[in-house]
């Protein structure tokens, strides 16, 4: 179905009060550049993002004293304007920031949404959407990392039937799953649930979502998994 409007003098708030399932549909095959960011998006292929993070992140282990942005001069250039060029759903963990753990990158570079676990909900599913369909972001990573507790809790609830109070156990349980599917497995219980929880947030995204997976068909937009390791502070990218 087409969204029909007139793109060039749409706000981001019709986008925001929009409900209706087959006008956002429509929202990733029409939108205007000028409407998304206030410019042109990211000329940036999937493949040459990833290859960007990834010399990103080997800039971080061999040389992390190399990671410094100028933030003043990248903030007036922003101001009125963003382009990124990767969305990271990373895990809300302090030892985790993916502007840094991907080289230094300043602003308007990445699409970052954070929680627990690196879960996707209505809320982060929607910030997703809105980072490929409106800002033109091509490449979607989902970031989990060694030793995570929100997974350590799942395998808990999985191992030890233990129950979490208040949000944190409604939270936990979307990582059950996961934990279930690994349990009894060779190797670490809990690394190994972190990488199945990726595994299956990336699939989620690319086949739940009718604006990514249209995106995906298309060849616009590649969703990938991976982990991050505490220790050496490499990223690995997986399917």
């Amino acid at each position: 179905m087409c969204f029909v409007c007139n793109e060039r003098r749409a706000s981001r708030r019709s986008f925001l009060s929009m409900t209706s399932a087959g006008a956002l549909a429509g929202l990733a095959l029409s939108i205007s550049p000028a409407f998304a960011a206030g410019g042109a998006t990211t000329s940036l292929t999937a493949d040459q993002a990833l290859a960007k993070l990834k010399e990103g992140n080997e800039k971080y282990v061999k040389g992390p004293d190399l990671c410094a942005v100028q933030l003043g001069s990248q903030r007036e250039h922003v101001a009125k304007s963003q382009a990124p060029w990767a969305t990271i759903v990373s895990c809300a963990d302090s030892r985790v920031p993916p502007e840094l753990l991907f080289g230094g990158l300043g602003l308007g570079e990445l699409f970052v949404a954070r929680n627990a676990g690196n879960m996707v909900d209505t809320a982060t599913m929607g910030t997703i959407e809105y980072g490929s369909g409106v800002l033109g972001v091509p490449l979607i990573i989902v970031l989990g990392h060694e030793r995570c507790g929100a997974v350590a809790a799942a395998c808990e609830v999985v191992g030890k039937k233990t129950k979490f109070p208040a949000s944190i156990g409604p939270m936990v349980g979307a990582i059950v799953p996961a934990a279930k599917a690994v349990a009894g497995k060779p190797g670490d219980f809990v690394d190994n649930a972190v990488r199945e929880s990726a595994m299956r947030t990336a699939q989620k995204i690319a086949t739940k979502s009718s604006i990514v997976a249209d995106l995906v068909k298309k060849g616009k937009v590649k969703v990938l998994a991976g982990r991050y390791d505490l220790d050496e502070g490499r990223v690995e990218f997986f399917s």
